[in-house]
């Protein structure tokens, strides 16, 4: 097809700028040398957002990935470019800074593709998400940039536990904290870490990664049967493919991420993560996305008040009993939605031209034991609680396991601690008893900053004999492995913001009543407020952190700009967009 040809072929693009411009010239004289040719330039010009690198399994062959997709988007008349950006592994990049680094690198990934896609002014983008924080990045950043964007979930790991009744990642993290804690057999630990991973992709099971790559099929932004999905299978193959396509059409009908990422879809959603016990890292990353999208949802209120409502319609691993692989053997994401459908709003559109309800059409039924359907599900208690009252004014959320033994309700007296390793030594010292709430405060979006994993302060309690016996309190972030007993997290506002979980004293009673979704300190109000402001404790370092890093690093400027849960944790406010433009936190106390 000659050049001019192909510019009747597609509509006006942003990235052909005038022929004898600079910007055209100099562009034309850089790519020349990668092999693009003159009849290619004035092509939709395309970035592949890969976020390969060589610190996990989660991204081993997304580079693979690449290389079909450049040749399909060839064919299709468009000019593949790859781009790369940052790409954190839970399980790898935890270790400096307590996992500081962890949530605040999906903000990372958003800004990266924006400096890339926006800089080069590129005409769409296809991402390649793979572990927990890439996907919502992927979706942040298509709802901030609004181009033709599509999102392929690039699969889960084959896991022993799949292979042959071994172990798959989740087990070892969980059997290895408590072997951190009460010691045991080294060998058979490591045995158990040198199998538990079968092949690249992300985790499997339905924690963070598999839910986001669920999510993205649910919005509309990947193709129908994108998740959850075997990493390199021939389904997979098929949806790169597809995914192809998809954005062709979206290039050339203008179809754009904010035509897609509506108010219906995010709250769609919310539905079907409730109806699949989810992560709770979803609801954060939902309202951070709506927040780019220029939404105002509160989607903190939407799991709380459709937790009610949403029956559960699957029990997977580390929710229940059912692997990842059954949940995509009985038709994925698709089939959910397809029982799902009277509570959905069918006629919303997706990136492919079809709506929603042409897609569930496709879709397989429900097999009624793996997926079941409205009228016979496993339960109709939410498994994701959020929970507000006095102690948490904006929020927090419970997870909660499938089948849910309670209890559910717990009101005792407040014991504090400020760290992780705090809490682990007062439970080994005996101090921590049953009938207390543990409140570990002060590691919060600013106070961390960045939100560390304290799900070892609750495997010390459990290995104390304390589960079900005590209960928790933080406004940091724990793992969904940890859901017996009555545990909240993500209290909001935080201690370090002015909320009331850092003006609370040792033996102020707790509250807390998952049926009710409420949590509160029984104590006059008048008395919290006249309590000194909260501090920051001096925290000794972590023997895994890493050295001072300089004047100002990342999670320096992470703590000045990141905004509220009830934003997303977003870095910066979004005018006119959020949650009734964001709750304003407490006024913070002077440092």
């Amino acid at each position: 097809m000659a050049a001019t040809d192909r510019r009747e072929a597609w509509p006006e693009l942003r990235s052909n700028f005038p022929l004898d411009s600079m910007r055209s010239l100099a562009r034309r004289a850089e790519w020349r040398p990668l092999g693009i040719t003159a009849d290619q330039l004035d092509r939709p010009k395309v970035a592949i957002v890969n976020t390969s690198n060589d610190l996990a399994a989660c991204f081993a062959h997304l580079d693979g990935i690449v290389s079909v997709l450049k040749e399909e988007l060839r064919a299709l008349g468009i000019l593949p470019l790859e781009i790369r950006t940052s790409a954190p592994s839970d399980f790898i990049t935890s270790v400096g800074r307590a996992g500081r680094y962890v949530l605040p690198a999906r903000d990372l990934i958003t800004n990266d593709i924006e400096v890339m896609v926006e800089g080069a002014q590129l005409d769409g983008m296809i991402c390649l998400s793979s572990c927990d924080k890439t996907t919502p990045a992927h979706l942040m950043a298509a709802g901030r940039l609004n181009v033709p964007t599509v999102v392929i979930p690039c699969g889960y790991q084959h896991s022993g536990l799949a292979a042959d009744g071994g172990a798959d990642i989740e087990e070892v993290f969980l059997r290895a904290s408590y072997h951190s804690i009460r010691g045991g057999d080294q060998a058979e630990m490591e045995a158990m870490a040198d199998t538990a991973i079968r092949g690249p992709g992300v985790c499997a099971g339905l924690a963070t990664a598999n839910s986001m790559h669920m999510i993205a099929e649910v919005l509309g932004l990947a193709v129908s049967g994108a998740a959850p999905v075997r990493a390199n299978s021939e389904r997979m193959w098929d949806s790169v493919r597809r995914s192809a396509a998809a954005l062709a059409h979206a290039l050339r009908h203008d179809v754009r991420p904010r035509d897609i990422i509506t108010a219906d879809a995010v709250r769609d959603a919310v539905t079907v993560m409730l109806s699949v016990g989810a992560s709770v890292n979803t609801i954060k990353h939902l309202q951070a996305i709506a927040v780019e999208a220029g939404l105002d949802v509160d989607v903190w209120e939407a799991f709380r008040s459709r937790g009610r409502t949403v029956p559960l319609l699957a029990s997977i691993r580390p929710n229940g009993p059912h692997l990842v692989e059954d949940l995509e053997d009985a038709g994925g994401a698709a089939t959910v939605l397809r029982e799902l459908a009277p509570l959905l709003h069918p006629d919303r559109p997706t990136v492919t031209g079809q709506s929603l309800a042409e897609r569930l059409e496709a879709a397989a039924p429900a097999d009624g034991t793996v997926i079941r359907g409205l009228g016979d599900p496993y339960s109709t208690r939410p498994s994701i609680v959020v929970l507000r009252g006095s102690l948490a004014e904006t929020g927090s959320v419970s997870k909660r396991p499938i089948p849910d033994p309670g209890p559910y309700t717990f009101t005792g007296p407040a014991r504090i601690v400020h760290s992780r390793e705090e809490g682990i030594q007062a439970v080994a010292e005996g101090r921590i008893r049953a009938g207390d709430v543990v409140v570990l405060r002060g590691v919060g979006l600013e106070g961390g900053p960045g939100m560390g994993f304290v799900s070892g302060l609750i495997f010390a309690l459990e290995g104390a004999g304390l589960a079900g016996r005590v209960g928790f309190v933080t406004d940091g972030q724990y793992s969904g492995l940890a859901n017996s007993g009555v545990m909240v997290g993500e209290v909001s506002p935080e201690a370090a913001t002015g909320g009331a979980i850092g003006l609370l004293a040792d033996g102020d009673p707790i509250a807390i009543d998952l049926e009710a979704g409420s949590i509160d300190v029984l104590v006059d109000p008048s008395v919290l407020a006249a309590r000194p402001p909260f501090r920051q404790p001096e925290r000794p370092a972590d023997h895994h952190e890493a050295h001072d890093a300089g004047p100002v690093g990342y999670l320096d400027l992470y703590r000045s700009a990141v905004q509220p849960l009830a934003c997303g944790a977003v870095l910066c406010p979004r005018p006119g967009a959020g949650p009734g433009a964001c709750p304003a936190e407490p006024e913070r106390p002077a440092s």
